[in-house]
């Protein structure tokens, strides 16, 4: 397990403003030049675990996601937007969540591969991460390698600082918390089975400690998100997601570990 770091890594709001305009702009250039793209409409029904600072328990969730990536001359795009459904009046009985990244290629811009072994690429990786109801916004900066697995669509590990421009209590959302860093694999490994298609795809990442305003501890979690994808043709796919978190939302007391029914709409 990795540790976490022993201290707050330090970005001031202003420049953490900065770059998410930056990325931003790099984002709608790119949308211009775009060389492929992949939209996907996604349906999750669970039961999920409700962090004892919200009191505890599991409550019933329908989970919709749009999700996007491209590529372009330069690099690549991601993002998704999650509407959270519960049967938990007060915890994600009606939430929004997003997350955006944009990623340079160095090996594109410099007209020639950069790496070495597992390593075909490295890129600069800057995102975004966004929550409704806690009042959240979070950035990212660090780099991308880009893996060269064998038989992986692709596998991407991002290594970043994750930098809080939440405005916290004041706002009457979630405590702002400091910085800490941000370790994400994420990965898409399609198989066949007789004539059936089907994938594994996801991310595992791990969020280091940090301290909130109150003075508290925010644990560092592990979350796992795989999904296994049966693909009945070229737009539909069924399947589960298997999501476990360790220390949920930074939650010491709670552990989750659950199954979802998985419907995905490829467009």
């Amino acid at each position: 397990m990795i540790s976490p770091p022993e201290r707050s890594l330090h970005f001031p709001a202003s420049q953490a403003r900065l770059a998410g305009f930056l990325i931003a702009l790099l984002w709608c250039a790119s949308a211009q030049a775009a060389e492929w793209s992949n939209t996907e409409i996604q349906l999750q029904v669970g039961n999920l675990d409700v962090p004892s600072f919200a009191g505890g328990g599991s409550a019933d969730h329908v989970i919709y996601t749009i999700q996007h990536a491209s590529g372009w001359k330069y690099g690549d795009n991601f993002f998704f937007v999650d509407v959270l459904d519960s049967n938990r009046p007060g915890f994600q009985d009606f939430d929004l969540y997003s997350e955006l990244y944009a990623n340079l290629s160095l090996g594109k811009i410099n007209g020639k591969a950069i790496g070495a072994g597992p390593i075909s690429d490295v890129g600069l990786l800057g995102g975004f991460n966004w929550a409704a109801d806690a009042n959240v916004r979070k950035y990212v900066a660090g780099t991308r390698l880009t893996l060269d697995l064998a038989g992986f669509a692709f596998a991407n590990l991002d290594i970043a600082a994750l930098v809080d421009d939440s405005e916290g209590l004041a706002s009457g959302g979630a405590p702002a918390e400091d910085n800490t860093v941000l370790i994400d694999f994420n990965f898409a490994r399609p198989f066949k089975i007789g004539d059936a298609d089907f994938s594994i795809e996801g991310h595992i990442e791990y969020v280091g400690e940090r301290t909130n305003e109150l003075g508290g501890t925010v644990e560092a979690w592990i979350l796992a998100q795989p999904q296994l994808q049966w693909h009945l043709n070229d737009r539909i796919a069924l399947g589960i997601e298997y999501q476990f978190w360790m220390n949920k939302l930074g939650d010491g007391d709670t552990d989750e570990s659950t199954v979802q029914a998985l419907l995905v709409w490829e467009f």
